[in-house]
């Protein structure tokens, strides 16, 4: 017995495997899950946030709905980051698992179609099984933007720029920012959620100037809520002469959210690409992700 064919209007590139033999005798196989990787890009400003939310128009919810509608089957998706309201996306990654086989190209052209102008999906591939958007990522990397020019933002920038001081002092902001390199525990500059590590790698943080624009790259293993922006506006005190490096350095030492770390503007912060490992190393890193994060004692963790 062969599956029925697709109807006439369907959305064109879904595929139902026709050359399943089915006996007497045999069970119906169990149809195979299929992994589909997504790179994605958004607009955070008219989204409050990433993730799915009640009532509320997200990045998570509008994706999920236009995949559904394509697919024609109910669609859940795992995400490498979830971004916060008014955060940008130029490099997220999320995946989803479907028992419909698909063509990637026509998928992203399909949902171009589908999806509003604000967000995107620029890609779309069978993974491995062992792809796991979230855990099998080992390293994120964020941008944030800001300008020194005396009138502000270009208004087509306006909506992912930040004006800033012309006369911070961006050296200054380097010598800060290297202090705060490595592992440690970074609960000073981390919104604290229940059962979750502040302790995380950060891998890069410097300051690159072009013309009037002054742009952090951060990047780590991962960040905990609202680590990035706290990054950020805790060294750009220190730009503007408010706070000296060695107060951010000290700030390390600390267990709880400081209130004295001012948390920059979400409009300013856009992740911008997501590392994974080779597909042979994926089990091994979704393994190690799982793990709860501690710094090693010579290190002088606080021991949870």
């Amino acid at each position: 017995m062969s599956e029925p064919a697709v109807p006439s209007g369907s959305a064109g590139f879904l595929h139902v495997n026709q050359e399943i033999a089915v006996t007497v005798d045999d069970p119906t196989p169990e149809p195979v899950s299929i992994r589909v990787r997504l790179d994605i890009s958004y607009d955070g400003t008219d989204f409050s946030g990433w993730a799915r939310q009640p009532g509320l128009r997200t990045v998570q919810g509008v994706l999920e709905e236009s995949l559904s509608k394509v697919a024609r089957e109910p669609i859940q998706l795992t995400v490498a980051g979830r971004t916060d309201a008014g955060v940008h996306a130029e490099g997220q990654v999320a995946h989803f698992d479907t028992h419909i086989e698909l063509d990637g190209a026509k998928l992203v052209h399909r949902l171009a179609r589908f999806l509003p102008k604000d967000v995107r999906v620029k890609a779309a591939s069978i993974a491995p099984p062992e792809f796991d958007a979230r855990f099998s990522a080992i390293r994120r990397h964020y941008a944030y933007r800001l300008t020194r020019a005396p009138y502000g933002a270009e208004p087509l920038r306006a909506r992912s720029v930040v004006p800033c001081r012309a006369s911070v002092d961006v050296e200054a902001m380097r010598e800060a920012s290297r202090k705060l390199l490595g592992l440690h525990d970074f609960a000073a500059f981390c919104r604290r959620r229940e059962g979750a590590t502040t302790v995380r790698e950060l891998q890069r943080f410097d300051w690159v100037e072009d013309g009037d624009l002054l742009i952090a790259y951060v990047s780590a293993d991962a960040f905990c809520w609202s680590m990035v922006r706290s990054l950020v506006g805790g060294v750009l005190a220190v730009g503007e002469g408010r706070r000296t490096p060695a107060w951010i350095g000290g700030l390390l030492d600390e267990r709880e959210r400081s209130s004295a770390v001012t948390v920059a503007p979400a409009h300013g912060l856009s992740l911008i690409a997501v590392d994974y490992p080779a597909d042979a190393d994926l089990a091994a890193r979704n393994a190690q992700t799982r793990e709860m994060r501690t710094v090693p004692a010579a290190e002088g963790c606080c021991g949870d």
